[in-house]
């Protein structure tokens, strides 16, 4: 088995696969949706989460920051000149503890931020927390110098500035870069507010030291740099136009120009730890207050603008989310219909043309057959149904399946009329070969009473044997053919002549023995499919079993009707023969040439015919003798267990024999001792005695009368019904004394286990000396009338109680 061909069982079916087919990119394409709108979402509503924690931190520290840088100049302002007023010191302290607590207030949304920003805003917070202590050095310098202080104040703002840079770096690039330029310009303007600190501490002296000169420098080089390079270039729209407004303007001028004359005064000046500085404090806190007011309202401005937009971002990116998903399900939904329709589609095609397929194999065609079996005429057209499934590929299966159907019709029709022209042939062949055997059978029996001669009559005997074997076989074909033989009777007859007439058909009739005791007759429709049952099956006994082992045939009442036992003594056959032998009798069996190809295939085929049609159960199984045992279950309903009223006329024989020539109907009811008595012993009965017997060739039930051989003629008993039974034969009553001598010692019973190839030679010796001597001996008269006693008894014996079963 291919890789394929087991892929394709494990699928277990087409609609399995097409049902694969459609999920598999239905399901991947749900995924590929779901991981996309997750995925824009969580950006959207990120996004959403970082605004609202910079609209809520970031702008508060901005105000804070903006705060500290106004309270730390009027720190720097009351240091530098302690005897000066407080109030606009203590005033701006009250506007930087309220930026102060608002931030503070934000502590929930600084758990829920990031790391990265958490960090810094819990470092602002900390740094805040120590600013009292800061203030309080401010009022009374006792334990830090007033620069410590003020660097208290700058490293506070840092950490803010930090802080903001950190929440400026959101997912979204263009708001990220445009946060950059708004962090350097909230940096520079911290740079300027720390030289506004130093310069107004060192106002009152009138000069710096080397070391605050240094970072003053330091302080105005960075600011520069940062607007000149990292700032202004970065801008863009109304920022930049404002930023560049406030760099040209004229207050911006005089706080480069003064930032240049303190640079300038260390050149001149003659101690490096005493710094002049120039006499420009006036112009300097001019432009501070205006610059002030102006860098921190655009910051403020742009720190809200960048806000907002960020804001709008996110609620664009969430639509943008809500929309693309939306397409995205109706697409997956759209996908998954289209889909699950094709598959449907498919499959229900698919199951229509299984369906077409599984009635033409279960319904149509075998329905077709047990129409032409019955002999009906059968349209192939009318018979098969065309199917339409379009012009793809189904529907050229569609198409090849109707040819395929109209061939198996059309084929099964042919079949039909070839078997029932073979059968009428086969039947015309029986007919005529019947009337042919019915003919000879005729004429035999009118010899058999013209003829007194022991020689002559034997052979006319044996004629006639083998001429009833020779019909039983036409009747075999007749029922091949499927019709019913020609005999038939008016009246029951009797279970003991339906066996008798079984015996008679076969040839060799010597070694069946037939025991029972049961009085009850056959109903006359099943009489000659009964007998033509028995004969088959005792046939094949006697066939397949050895010579001179005994067939021995059994008959009893049972439950379910009556029983027959045919047991022969051969080799028997396998388990599984009888198997098969038993599962060909349960069922009707058809006309098949192949199976009966042999004569034994005949025999089981015409036994499985007439038990079938009678609703009898044949049954085959080993013999405890190890040959095989037939047993025959015939119903109740065709055994008559009541004696048939008043004496059998001419008209109760089979009606093919009233057919016959000479009146051969009358024949039978006159015959013998017995109804024909296994008709091929005839031979023997009518030879007028010199053929001595060696042992009873049938046992039944009055088998007792045997031991009687001294009385010639034995009376007839009435029976338990008041009829006349059948005359009994008692062996070598018609025999001379000179015979009897010769015959089996009295003391055998006839038993099976005694009879044996020297008992037989014997008896055949006797036989053969005693048929001489009355053929020589002309001077005893009496010896040859009573040889021809026989016949004219025979002809004149009474009628039997019940309808002889004839051959």
């Amino acid at each position: 088995m291919s890789r394929r061909t087991g892929a394709r069982r494990r699928l277990g079916s087409i609609r399995l696969s097409l049902v694969l087919l459609a999920l598999v990119p239905s399901v991947t394409l749900a995924a590929m949706w779901g991981v996309t709108t997750i995925q824009m979402f969580s950006e959207g509503l990120r996004l959403r989460d970082q605004t609202e924690l910079s609209r809520s931190t970031g702008a508060m520290g901005t105000d804070a920051t903006l705060a500290l840088q106004r309270e730390r100049s009027l720190s720097a302002a009351w240091l530098a000149s302690p005897k000066g007023s407080r109030a606009a010191l203590d005033a701006q302290r009250a506007e930087t503890d309220k930026a102060v607590a608002k931030l503070v207030g934000q502590a929930d949304a600084i758990e829920k931020a990031p790391s990265r920003i958490s960090d810094r805003l819990y470092s602002v917070l900390g740094s805040v927390g120590s600013l009292e202590y800061y203030r309080d050095q401010v009022d009374d310098p006792t334990d830090i110098t007033a620069q410590q202080a003020l660097d208290q104040y700058s490293s506070i703002i840092d950490d803010q500035i930090h802080a903001f840079q950190e929440l400026s770096q959101v997912d979204d690039g263009d708001l990220t870069s445009q946060a950059g330029p708004l962090v350097g310009l909230e940096h520079a303007a911290e740079l300027v507010s720390r030289e506004d600190a130093q310069l107004t501490l060192a106002w009152p002296t009138g000069h710096l030291d080397d070391r605050t000169w240094t970072q003053f420098t330091e302080l105005v080089n960075t600011r520069r740099w940062l607007v000149k390079d990292q700032v202004v270039p970065q801008l863009t729209g109304s920022a930049k136009a404002e930023t560049e407004r406030i760099l040209a303007s004229r207050d911006w001028q005089t706080l480069q120009s003064v930032e240049d004359q303190v640079l300038a005064s260390r050149n001149t000046g003659a101690a490096s730890d005493r710094i002049a500085l120039p006499d420009a404090q006036k112009r300097w806190s001019g432009a501070m207050d205006t610059l002030s007011e102006q860098y921190a309202g655009l910051i403020q401005q742009q720190t809200t603008g960048l806000l907002q937009r960020s804001a709008d971002k996110a609620d664009a990116l969430l639509l943008k989310a809500a929309l693309l998903s939306a397409g995205g399900l109706l697409a997956l939904l759209l996908c998954v219909g289209m889909s699950w329709r094709i598959t449907r589609s498919l499959s229900r095609r698919l199951r229509g043309l299984r369906r077409a397929a599984v009635s033409l194999a279960q319904e149509r065609l075998p329905d077709v057959v047990a129409r032409l079996e019955r002999g009906e005429t059968v349209d192939p057209e009318s018979a098969t149904t065309e199917l339409d499934y379009g012009h793809d590929e189904l529907g050229q299966v569609a198409r090849a399946f109707n040819t395929a159907q109209r061939t198996a019709v059309h084929t099964a029709v042919e079949l039909a009329d070839t078997r029932r022209g073979f059968q009428k042939i086969i039947l015309g062949i029986a007919r005529q070969s019947q009337n042919l055997v019915n003919l000879q059978l005729s004429k035999l029996d009118t010899l058999e009473r013209e003829h007194t001669d022991p020689d002559v009559l034997k052979g006319l005997y044996e004629l006639d044997s083998t001429a009833s074997q020779l019909r039983r076989y036409e009747e075999n074909l007749v029922i091949v053919s499927g019709e019913r033989p020609g005999r038939s009777w008016a009246e029951p007859v009797a279970l003991m002549d339906i066996l008798r007439s079984a015996v008679g058909e076969v040839a060799e009739y010597q070694r069946v023995e037939v025991l029972t005791e049961e009085e009850v007759y056959v109903a006359p429709p099943a009489v000659a499919d009964v007998i033509h049952l028995l004969a088959e099956l005792i046939d094949n006994a006697t066939a397949y079993s050895p010579a001179p082992s005994p067939v021995t045939v059994r008959a009893q009442m049972v439950a379910k009707g009556l029983a027959v036992e045919v047991e022969d003594r051969g080799l028997g056959m396998s388990e599984e023969d009888y198997t098969s032998f038993n599962e060909q009798l349960a069922v009707p069996p058809q006309f098949d040439v192949v199976a009966l190809a042999d004569d034994l295939r005949l025999g089981m085929f015409v036994i499985g015919r007439l038990a079938h049609r009678h609703g009898i159960a044949v049954t085959l199984r080993s013999s405890p003798y190890g040959g095989t045992t037939a047993i025959v279950l015939v119903p109740h309903e065709i055994v008559v267990r009541e004696a048939p009223g008043g004496d059998v006329q001419d008209g109760d024989a089979p009606e093919d024999e009233k057919a016959a020539a000479d009146g051969r109907g009358a024949t039978d009811a006159g015959r013998s001792e017995a109804p024909r008595w296994a008709e091929a012993s005839r031979g023997t009965e009518r030879a007028a005695g010199p053929a001595p017997e060696p042992r009873p060739l049938v046992t039944a039930r009055t088998a007792s009368a045997a031991s009687s051989a001294a009385s010639a003629t034995p009376e007839a008993v009435p029976r338990r019904d008041g009829l006349t039974p059948l005359p009994r034969r008692v062996p070598q009553t018609s025999l001379v004394q000179e015979l009897r001598e010769e015959s089996a010692p009295a003391g055998d019973d006839g038993s099976l286990d005694d009879f044996t190839a020297e008992a037989a030679a014997a008896s055949l010796a006797g036989f053969q000396r005693g048929t001489l001597r009355a053929r020589d001996d002309d001077a005893e008269p009496p010896h040859d009338e009573e040889a021809a006693a026989v016949p004219r008894q025979a002809a004149a014996g009474p009628v039997p109680s019940t309808p002889p079963a004839d051959r």
